[in-house]
């Protein structure tokens, strides 16, 4: 079928918005007419030079209605309203435990641009190939071809338009706070970094009640929007001369039970990882330098007593479990998601890109 996509087809290059085909889907695959998609950081590190073979059609926060479904689906139906997240293997160890952000597949299964059984793509131009399955998804387009695993059911009633961040950025937050962290009702958490994934733990926190939250951040837009979302305190760490020593003020005297740091930045981990008080974790979800190491001081971690540091991916989540999780929250009052949301036109898309890179809008979805 014919179908407008946005290509990428050089590194750091512009998304272009072509006229594409899209087969039909095969096995357990489903054609999504997509109704919004949020553009995520990943979409942009991978546009900029994440190794994946070009051209491509990236996107992976996608929110639609089945159109068809492959001879193999059997959850899924014509009419359904869906959300889209992340893809992964279905066969290997961590799969099986029901861990699927951990597949042991993750990287192929969604950074190779092909369908692995075959090395095929179900986009192309003419006689051109357009890499896909981003994600298990490319969602970049008015159409997309996504999985039964990835491809989770949602009601009608619920603005699907808006519902496409839960599959990546929102759930990513989210679950790192209340799955990863496992932060329970009372416990205080300190998030770095106040983005949509920062901003997305907030809102996971206060959804099962947490205690004490504070956020650092920079922006000042930002801070005023974690309050208005439930932070007990935000720090300006570009007008606070000790951070650390703020951040145990505020936490009681100690610290602050977990933390979190979605920045990725060396100097700022080290400071995270001494927050804590005993049996502390520190999640880790930005992406560092490549050379950079853990900059954490070992005694400190030993004396405190079960420090931890972890790296998160998909906030350990299993997207059919904790997206119909995100959404009662959200029916419930509870996660107010939407408020993280500046939704573009989908052929504005270059628009929303620069808008997130800025800082401007901390999760665009495109609209279609």
């Amino acid at each position: 079928m014919k179908a407008s996509a946005a290509v990428v087809r050089n590194i750091g290059g512009p998304f272009e918005i072509e006229d594409v085909e899209i087969e039909a889907p095969r096995g357990d695959e489903v054609l999504v007419r997509m109704v919004g998609v949020g553009v995520c950081h990943t979409d942009l590190v991978a546009r900029d030079g994440f190794p994946v073979p070009m051209p491509i059609v990236l996107g992976h926060e996608g929110s639609g209605v089945v159109e068809l479904v492959g001879p193999d689906v059997k959850g899924l139906a014509v009419g359904d309203h869906v959300v889209l997240s992340f893809n992964s293997c279905n066969n290997c160890g961590t799969c099986a435990d029901d861990l699927p952000a951990y597949c042991q597949n993750f990287l192929a299964e969604n950074f190779a641009g092909v369908r692995l059984a075959d090395g095929s793509t179900s986009i192309s131009k003419g006689e051109e190939v357009i890499h896909g399955n981003f994600f298990g998804q490319s969602s970049f387009a008015t159409h997309a071809i996504s999985h039964e695993r990835n491809t989770v059911k949602v009601d009608k009633s619920l603005p699907l338009e808006l519902l496409g961040p839960l599959g990546c950025g929102v759930q990513t937050g989210a679950g790192a706070a209340v799955i990863s962290l496992g932060l329970k009702a009372g416990q205080s958490l300190a998030i770095f970094g106040g983005g949509a994934v920062g901003l997305s733990a907030l809102l996971g926190a206060r959804a099962i009640d947490a205690g004490t939250v504070i956020v650092v951040e920079p922006n000042e837009g930002r801070r005023k929007l974690a309050l208005e979302l439930g932070a007990s305190h935000v720090i300006d760490p570009m007008n606070c001369d000790d951070v650390l020593e703020k951040i145990k003020k505020l936490g009681g005297g100690a610290g602050v039970n977990h933390a979190l740091d979605t920045t990725g930045i060396p100097d700022v981990i080290a400071v995270a990882v001494e927050t804590m008080t005993a049996n502390g974790m520190l999640g880790l979800i930005g992406v560092p330098p490549p050379e950079a190491m853990i900059p954490a001081n070992m005694m400190s971690m030993l004396v405190r007593g079960g420090i931890g540091v972890k790296f998160i991916t998909e906030g350990d989540a299993d997207p059919h479990i904790f997206i119909p999780q995100m959404i009662k929250w959200y029916q419930d009052g509870k996660f107010p998601f939407h408020r993280l949301v500046k939704t573009f036109p989908f052929a504005q898309i270059n628009e929303a890109a620069r808008s997130s890179e800025s800082g401007e809008a901390i999760k665009p979805v495109l609209v279609f």
